[in-house]
């Protein structure tokens, strides 16, 4: 069974791209997206993904707090990614105490480090 992966980001072209990494990655597949932290959270709940791939700077709710909302209602079946265009230096403490299983710069997110977090994550 394929993992179910949201992707929450307000860039379009960066969901694009997302989508197209997940649907190049054997055994993922994409069950959403999202644009807002707060649309993140209720798709979460709605959609049930295995995966999320949350952008740190959303409109609304950053997505630190929406990571949190989504872990804590999730009862740790949901792992996050954090995927951002920010340093990681400076965001990756922060994904990690909000329990973002990882921090991938955009720059670096395709299929090997998709695969590769979420080896780690599980």
């Amino acid at each position: 069974m394929a993992t179910r992966v949201l992707i929450v980001d307000d860039q379009e072209p960066f969901r694009l791209a997302a989508r197209a990494v997940v649907e190049m990655t054997d055994g993922f597949e994409v069950a959403g997206e999202a644009e807002t932290g707060e649309d993140a959270v209720d798709a979460a709940r709605d959609l049930a993904p295995d995966l999320v791939l949350m952008d740190v700077n959303l409109p609304g709710i950053d997505g630190i707090e929406a990571t949190r909302r989504i872990l804590e209602e999730s009862d740790g079946r949901v792992v996050v990614l954090m995927v951002s265009t920010y340093e990681a230096e400076e965001y990756s403490p922060r994904a990690a105490e909000a329990g973002a299983a990882a921090y991938i710069p955009k720059s670096e997110f395709d299929p090997d480090r998709l695969e590769e977090a979420w080896a780690a994550a599980r």
